[in-house]
């Protein structure tokens, strides 16, 4: 009966590849497989594959923050073990502290920024408006109008040609 079952999975296996198994889920509805290690009829070792079945998206819709972090971690295999969801809120509490203790951080030094400026200690950034490019051809000078210089009626098709062109010499 061993044989006959190891025929029957390895016809299985070649028909549908081999089983995926649910690792777990993350807050979003996102689920994770994996597919262990196997070895196939040709005797290749296939590794393991890790891939995450997404809720209601396509694969272009895709952008940075749809997927926690440690899924992502655990996909790329830079860890070996799938995240608990306690350490998926762990961590995001400490994400949100951090911004938290940023955003004070930002706050007093602005505060101590207008301080020191009032007191004379600090000089205030000054703001310079560029306009124009150096390399610009009227860099300096009054800006060119915005208002046609000539109508298309002086146009006159072939009647200009580049300096230095061997057709200008020739007339």
């Amino acid at each position: 009966m061993g044989r006959a079952w190891q025929a029957l999975r390895a016809l299985r296996l070649r028909l549908l590849g081999p089983e995926k198994e649910l690792v777990g889920t993350d807050q979003f509805g996102n689920k994770y497989y994996r597919v262990p290690q196997y070895q196939t009829g040709a005797g290749h070792i296939k590794p393991e594959r890790r891939f995450v079945e997404a809720v209601n998206r396509q694969a272009y819709q895709y952008e940075m923050g749809d997927f926690p972090t440690e899924w992502e971690a655990w996909i790329r295999k830079k860890r070996k073990d799938p995240p608990t969801i306690e350490e998926i809120l762990k961590n995001e509490n400490y994400r949100q502290e951090m911004k938290q203790k940023v955003k004070d951080v930002y706050e007093q030094d602005k505060l101590l920024q207008t301080k020191e400026y009032k007191e004379g200690l600090v000089a205030e950034p000054v703001h310079t408006q560029v306009k124009g490019h150096a390399s610009a051809p009227y860099y300096g000078k009054k800006e060119p109008s915005q208002d046609p210089t000539s109508t298309a009626s002086t146009f006159q098709p072939g009647s200009w040609m580049p300096p230095g062109s061997d057709s200008s010499k020739k007339k």
